[in-house]
């Protein structure tokens, strides 16, 4: 009898041992492409190449990056966590809308946030986060803005981000740091949409201004450059052309 009850051990059967937990290898996995796609959806809508608004179908997105639907889902829920991806009709997903009213709250927020996160890097920056802030202004000096088609280069984007997240990297309060980063990432969506009119020259003049009130140490100096870069978004609102949400 022994045998005949082990053998019908609920946990034995087919049924139960398809229901078992995945082990961690392939919870690592799923993690993995999660952030993987997380990342490509991430950048294809900074980048415009999925619109504002675009409704965002799971079955064109496992076609689009070669995935299932588990980390698609994570992905999208971790990027309306951030506020690139909106929610609609219960199970829906679409790409965040721009507003004109959206910007102006964006770049109010970030002027507030940079009287905070700005002084803070600067007072407990030491010198090799001196350092790196000259080493991120000048690698993105040297790369090319746009290419011949009048297109941003990628790299340069890149690279701009990176010298502004160096400009805050001393802040000890990783919460301000990260709230800083989901504000550049909404308001860069804006930016991107009217990079290719902006003066380069100006551009440069800008950064360069930035990076030396930084390294200097001038907390009211620097705060008003980045604040004065940001309120160029505001010069181009109504020439962007965006549409109300809704």
């Amino acid at each position: 009898m022994l045998p005949t009850l082990l053998g019908t051990n609920p946990s034995d059967t087919p049924d139960a041992m398809s229901q078992n937990p995945p082990s961690p290898t392939e919870e690592l996995q799923g993690a993995t492409r999660a952030s993987m796609v997380f990342e490509r959806l991430r950048e294809d809508i900074l980048e415009g190449r999925l619109a504002p608004g675009e409704k965002l179908r799971i079955e064109a997105l496992e076609a689009r990056y070669e995935v299932g639907a588990s980390p698609i889902r994570e992905a999208l829920n971790r990027l309306i966590s951030v506020r690139l991806v909106e929610q609609f009709e219960r199970r829906g997903f679409r790409v965040a809308a721009l507003s004109r009213d959206d910007l102006i709250d964006l770049v109010r927020a970030r002027r507030l946030l940079n009287e905070v996160v700005v002084r803070e890097s600067l007072l407990h920056g030491d010198q090799a986060w001196e350092d790196e802030v000259v080493l991120a202004y000048h690698r993105m000096w040297r790369c090319p803005m746009t290419s011949p088609t009048g297109q941003t280069h990628r790299e340069w984007e890149v690279l701009h981000r990176r010298f502004h997240a160096s400009l805050i990297a001393a802040c000890p309060s990783k919460w301000l740091i990260d709230f800083h980063e989901l504000l550049f990432d909404a308001s860069d969506r804006y930016r991107r949409l009217n990079v290719r009119e902006r003066d380069l020259e100006h551009t440069r003049t800008e950064h360069r201004e930035i990076m030396e009130a930084v390294v200097s140490r001038d907390v009211p100096l620097a705060v008003q450059r980045l604040n004065d870069s940001i309120d160029t978004l505001l010069s181009h609102a109504d020439a962007l052309c965006i549409a109300p949400r809704g």
